[in-house]
This record gives C-alpha cells, sequence and structure tokens, in this order.
C-alpha cells in the first residue's frame, strides 16, 4: 500500500535495504544526560583552553618606540651638560621590526623584536649596553600593531581587522567592538578559526552557555553568519515539510507542536524517530555498535514512546539540532483500514459497472417496447 515512509516494526527492526546502517536508541532519562553533555558546544570543546591569551608579541612590521634612561648624565647617551635637557633619557625614532624580525638601536645593534614582548627586548637592549652606559633603563613600546590582529567578518554590523587587545578578550567581548549581528541572534552562527582548526555554533550557545564564550587570540579569524536552523518532518504528522525553529533552540515536543502533532486516526504513539548523525564518541556512550561504521560520525535514529504517559517528560528534555528529520510512522491498523478501502474502491467500481450495464440494457428493452 503507499505509505508516506518505512513502517514502525521495520525502522525497530534496524534493517535496511540500500544503507547506510544506523543505530537505534529508545528515549531515557540516562540518553537525555549523556545529550545535553554533547549540547551545541563546539567551540568549548574544540578550543578547551581556558587561559587568558598570552601577552601580545611584537612581529615583522610593527612600529616600535624605544627610550633608553642613565642614571646620571655624562655617560653613553646623556652628555654633561645634561641639565638644559627635559630628563636624562633618550628617544630613538619609531622604526619598522624588519623583515629579519630585528629593530636597530644604537650601541646594541640589531635587537631580536619578532615573537617577543617587550620586556624580553628590554632586557636584550640593557644587557648589550650595560658596560657602557651609567645603569641606564629602557623602556620598549609598541605604538602600531600591524600583527597581532582579529579578524571579524560576515554579518556584524561594522566587518574589520582590530588589534588585539592586550587584557583578553573573548567571543562575544570582539563582536560588540565589530558593532554586534546584524540578524536575529536565534538565526545567527558563529565560526572561529585558528590555527587551521574550526568550530561553530549557534550565537545563542555563547550567551546562554558560558563555557564557549572563549578567549580569542591574535590571529584568529571570527565568521558571523546567518542560517536559520530548520527541522524537517514527515509521516503521520499534522503538517509536513520544513519548519524553522524561530529560536535558538527547541526541544523534540515543541518540534510535534509546531508540525501539527500526530494524526489521531493515523499515527502510532509509539513510533516517532528523529534521525541524526552523531559524534563517534557520543554513539558509543549511547549505546551504539560502532565497529560497523566508518568515519567520525554515527547514524543514529532516536525513538521516543507516546503511549507512555513520561514519552512526554522525555521529549520536553530532548533538543533537536539544525537539519534534524522527525518522523512520524502509521499505525499498523492504519494500513489495514487503507487496503479495506482498496478493496471498497474496487468493489465500488464494479457495482457501478453493473448498474450501468443494468441500466443500459432497460433502456434497450424500453426502446424496443
Amino acid at each position: 500500500m503507499p505509505s508516506s515512509g518505512p513502517e514502525d516494526h521495520v525502522i525497530k527492526s534496524e534493517i535496511t535495504r540500500s544503507g547506510p546502517d544506523y543505530g537505534l536508541v529508545k528515549l531515557t532519562p540516562t540518553v537525555i544526560d549523556i545529550l545535553r553533555e554533547y549540547g551545541p558546544g563546539a567551540l568549548a570543546g574544540s578550543f578547551p583552553d581556558k587561559s587568558r591569551p598570552q601577552s601580545i608579541k611584537f612581529g615583522i612590521g610593527d612600529v616600535v618606540s624605544v627610550t633608553i634612561f642613565e642614571a646620571a648624565a655624562g655617560g653613553l647617551f646623556i652628555p654633561a651638560e645634561a641639565g638644559v635637557r627635559p630628563g636624562n633619557f633618550v628617544q630613538i625614532p619609531n622604526q619598522n621590526v624588519d623583515t629579519a624580525g630585528n629593530i636597530t638601536v644604537p650601541y646594541a645593534g640589531a635587537v631580536k623584536a619578532a615573537g617577543r614582548t617587550p620586556s624580553e627586548i628590554q632586557q636584550d637592549i640593557v644587557r648589550a649596553i650595560g658596560n657602557r652606559a651609567i645603569e641606564p633603563q629602557v623602556v620598549v613600546a609598541l605604538i602600531t600593531q600591524n600583527t597581532s590582529l582579529i579578524s571579524v567578518l560576515g554579518e556584524v554590523n561594522n566587518p574589520q581587522r582590530m588589534q588585539a587587545n592586550a587584557a583578553g578578550e573573548r567571543v562575544l567581548d570582539v563582536i560588540a567592538r565589530a558593532g554586534g549581528p546584524k540578524g536575529q541572534g536565534y538565526e545567527t552562527w558563529v565560526t572561529l578559526e585558528r590555527n587551521g582548526k574550526r568550530a561553530t555554533v549557534p550565537f545563542g550557545a555563547l550567551v546562554y552557555q558560558p563555557d564557549n564564550n572563549v578567549w580569542v587570540h591574535p590571529g584568529d579569524t571570527l565568521y558571523v553568519y546567518r542560517e536559520p536552523q530548520v527541522f524537517l518532518a514527515f509521516g503521520a504528522a499534522g503538517q509536513q515539510g520544513q519548519f524553522t525553529f524561530d529560536m535558538w533552540k527547541i526541544s523534540l515536543s515543541q518540534a510535534m507542536g509546531k508540525a501539527g502533532g500526530l494524526l489521531d486516526s493515523q499515527a502510532e504513539p509509539a513510533g516517532v524517530f528523529v534521525y541524526r548523525r552523531e559524534p563517534r564518541e557520543l554513539a558509543e556512550r549511547i549505546g551504539v555498535d560502532c565497529s560497523k561504521y566508518v568515519g567520525p560520525t554515527v547514524p543514529v535514529v532516536y525513538n521516543v514512546d507516546f503511549r507512555d504517559p513520561a514519552g512526554f517528560f522525555l521529549a520536553s528534555k530532548f533538543e533537536m539540532r539544525d537539519k534534524d528529520v522527525l518522523f512520524a510512522a502509521n499505525a499498523a491498523t492504519y494500513d489495514s483500514a487503507k487496503f479495506l478501502q482498496y478493496i471498497r474502491l474496487i468493489i465500488a467500481t464494479a457495482n457501478d459497472t453493473l448498474v450501468t450495464t443494468s441500466n443500459a440494457q432497460i433502456v434497450r428493452i424500453q426502446s424496443r417496447l
């Protein structure tokens, strides 16, 4: 008989004709608790370092200033008539860190600056001139920052490359400096890329799950984009098609409500399923035999039983994910009803043919009379 999808017992048998294989997981409080640990926390999981970024280091192209102080006049930099000067120091003209990563200081020569902090450079200069200057002290400062930059691109009001803040900033701080997201938060996604590693979370995960609001490091790239989260509903639901979350996360019970609930005369309440791919580690924890699967993700089908009153509590705690497929199977009796209706249609068609033939014979007899 025609059908909108597989029958309840076929899905539960985990038998597939054309693949891929999948693991069937029945929703329980234990499964719900495990899934909560693997929520949309990709930034916290992909960038687990919770420490503040290291001090900003100079790079090739940065503009640096060097100021040298001496304890008394008559030394290497301060002449004997220093009393007419504003102070016992000399300001070296600002200079760029050259392509070799060095700056030049009189009597100290080329000093390595790239990849180093101001205090490290200051110590090198003091060591180089310490035997000729009078108790020298050095102050090295960053005038123009051209290398320790953070890029914020995409759907923000002021996309730009901005200087990293020496005090350190988190993802939300940097997005705020770029003018904030243009669109609604529930349809906004944020991708953080660092050293070739990339992770993406919904914007709401940064606000409501602070662990995802990680520290941003110099050289990081943030890409903000809009893509409404959606799920697809098929089978014996009140409505079928694609539905948007319209919020940053929804539960299975909310998704069922958006799809019009289950059709009372058609649906099998114990046959409501959610299709998605899960990380291998998660699939193993919820009881799926992953030995027959290749790759980092495993196809998983979750099943909730709405004949059990507790099923509604479980559905209210089960979080839907973007691109999930929600399927409500037909009840076995519904296929029987469709078959009987099909038989009834055949009988009715045959009866119509007999009635038409009988009427035609009556008309011919009447015409002869």
